[in-house]
């Protein structure tokens, strides 16, 4: 009984272990907070398109040999939601049209430079890393683990600072426009802020399994609470619980950190699904 604890503490002396549970903390706290304006909002796609439009970007960087590669993504994710944005507005192109054109379209020119110009001998796995997660977690440096922090802090922030405008172009954005509130500034913020975690999420659980992390919480507290306020706030606190879990099991297991934090999400999901259906689904 005492050998997880023990091993647990034993893991716990390393730096890299704690670098990964703060990073993965602070990743799952920005992931939850937009969830539910994105589940709400019927934009759950637009975290997985952008997702493989990071995967691109990640493959230009590798083109150029960049060895902090955070910047140039980071930037072409936010250019892309941006796009993303004012494409998906267009009378021509509807919104899902437009993250299926930009999705498909990251994630086959990405392959296709990761092939034409790779310096690895094994591009099948790192192919494989990218989409779906590795130990790049458990790799990180101060400085990547010092700007993840800086992102998160301002995350959470604009978050706060604008959460009543969120909450109403969330919830009536005819309304919102009627009285005053430019809406459009405020899509434009809630996707760039997705850009962002999309990128702080990308060596946490890969470019495919990101919208699992978005959503699954947001989907797990929907099945309880019913409150914009109380559902986020569980949102927040089942997203950091299943990260922290997931890379506990993981270390310990030796299972790739994105999929077991994913499973651990779904788990909790059913769990959550069953719970709502006993207390009657409605709580504030």
């Amino acid at each position: 009984m005492t050998a997880v604890p023990d091993k647990l503490a034993l893991y716990w002396q390393y730096p890299f272990v704690r670098y990964a549970l703060a990073v993965g903390v602070l990743i799952s706290l920005c992931s939850s907070l937009l969830g539910v304006t994105l589940v709400l909002k019927r934009f759950s796609f637009i975290g997985d398109g952008l997702s493989h439009v990071a995967f691109g970007a990640m493959a230009i960087a590798a083109v150029f040999n960049l060895t902090n590669d955070m910047p140039l993504v980071l930037l072409i994710t936010t250019v892309s939601a941006v796009l993303l944005l004012r494409t998906g507005q267009n009378a021509r192109i509807k919104g899902d049209a437009a993250v299926a054109m930009i999705s498909v379209g990251s994630l086959a020119v990405g392959y296709l430079l990761m092939n034409l110009f790779s310096t690895s001998g094994n591009l099948s796995g790192d192919v494989c890393s990218t989409l779906f997660g590795s130990t790049s977690i458990l790799t990180l440096t101060k400085t990547e683990v010092r700007l993840c922090v800086l992102l998160s802090v301002i995350v959470v922030l604009a978050f706060i600072f604008f959460y009543h405008k969120i909450f109403a172009v969330t919830f009536d954005e005819s309304f919102a426009a009627a009285t005053g509130v430019r809406t459009g500034i405020y899509n434009l913020l809630i996707a760039v802020i997705i850009a962002v975690i999309i990128v702080l999420a990308m060596n946490l659980v890969g470019s495919l399994l990101i919208s699992a992390l978005v959503i699954f919480p947001a989907l797990s507290a929907m099945r309880v609470f019913k409150s914009f306020r109380s559902v986020t706030v569980c949102s927040a606190l089942l997203s950091i619980l299943c990260s922290l879990l997931g890379i506990l099991i993981s270390i310990l297991a030796g299972t790739p950190v994105g999929s077991t934090i994913v499973a651990v999400d779904i788990v909790l999901f059913l769990l959550f699904s069953i719970l709502g259906k006993m207390l009657g689904g409605v709580r504030t």
